[in-house]
């Protein structure tokens, strides 16, 4: 076996750590394998021996990366996965030295976060057919979304236990299981509240009892009476985003971008944002701060009087 082979096996037992460990979602264990397999792709292409690799070697991986065309955030996303690894291939015993620890992430414009305004929220809101049943489920589900900041993930995994309509706050479940609680405002209670009455035990018995997904707790179910996943809760937006005529590119994680820099820009401290959001690391949740102020510079080009003047 070479020695790219048994780091691909290694490769294997990491994302079964990453997988049941840590329980990362299926969608971030993907991602991490993906980003593994360019770097030992290149490992076998350059004759590198992954499990000896030195800092000199890995710093070439990243140079290929940026002369191949990569964006800083794929570089970004593909450096801390390789990271990661050696960080617990170190901690298992597996190699001595950590080649990568000392590995800088590449220098580069962050792009910002893609938010929504107030006027594309409701134009997707008012998508929703609230006299069906699948209409009054997905107008709950975006105003969930809008209300919470929460992830696409953590969505699908809601049971109805996890709603607490007379507290007025939902309970998240993030990345590595982390748990925490979210006030939600009243609007999207009420819609949350018609949808468990009327519309979810519909849903329920159109789907005969299949089972899948735990549906007798699942918060959101489909018409076949199943829990949504996260791909079916996000083909949900996309679908409302087209029927909108929005920015096609749009994805739920723009909503969750939206409540944070609402919250940002209406005051709220840092760290107050981070808890909400459940960022593990307030640089993390910092952006926000940055696509806050490029809101109030586009507001102020829109509406000075001078904004469009000549010098």
């Amino acid at each position: 076996m070479s020695s790219v082979e048994s780091f691909e096996r290694l490769c294997e037992r990491f994302l079964d750590y990453l997988r049941h460990a840590r329980r990362l979602s299926d969608n971030t264990v993907r991602a991490y394998k993906a980003d593994l397999k360019s770097f030992s792709d290149w490992a076998r292409r350059r004759g590198v021996d992954p499990l000896k690799a030195t800092h000199r070697q890995l710093r070439g991986y990243l140079a290929e990366l940026g002369r191949a065309g990569y964006t800083v955030r794929t570089q970004d996303r593909r450096l801390s996965a390789v990271r990661d690894l050696y960080r617990w291939l170190n901690r298992e015993g597996v190699i001595k030295e950590d080649p990568a620890a000392a590995l800088a992430m590449p220098k580069g414009d962050k792009r910002l976060p893609k938010t929504m305004s107030d006027k594309d929220v409701q134009s997707l809101l008012a998508t929703c057919d609230a006299s069906t049943p699948e209409g009054l489920r997905d107008r709950a589900f975006l105003e969930l979304l809008y209300a919470s900041g929460a992830r696409i993930s953590e969505v699908s995994a809601l049971d109805v236990s996890d709603v607490n309509l007379t507290t007025k706050q939902a309970r998240l479940f993030g990345k590595g299981s982390k748990e925490r609680i979210v006030p939600l405002y009243d609007v999207a209670l009420k819609w949350l509240s018609r949808y468990l009455d009327e519309a979810r035990p519909k849903l329920l018995a159109m789907g005969k009892g299949s089972g899948r997904g735990d549906p007798a707790h699942a918060l959101f179910v489909s018409t076949r009476g199943n829990r949504m996943s996260a791909d079916a809760l996000r083909r949900v937006f996309e679908r409302h985003v087209a029927l909108a005529g929005l920015d096609p590119t749009l994805t739920p994680h723009a909503m969750r971008h939206t409540y944070a820099t609402e919250l940002v820009s209406g005051g709220a401290d840092l760290r107050s944002v981070q808890e909400l959001l459940g960022h593990a690391s307030l640089s993390t949740t910092q952006v926000y701060t940055h696509v806050s102020v490029e809101r109030l510079k586009e507001a102020s080009r829109q509406a000075h009087p001078r904004s469009g003047s000549q010098s």
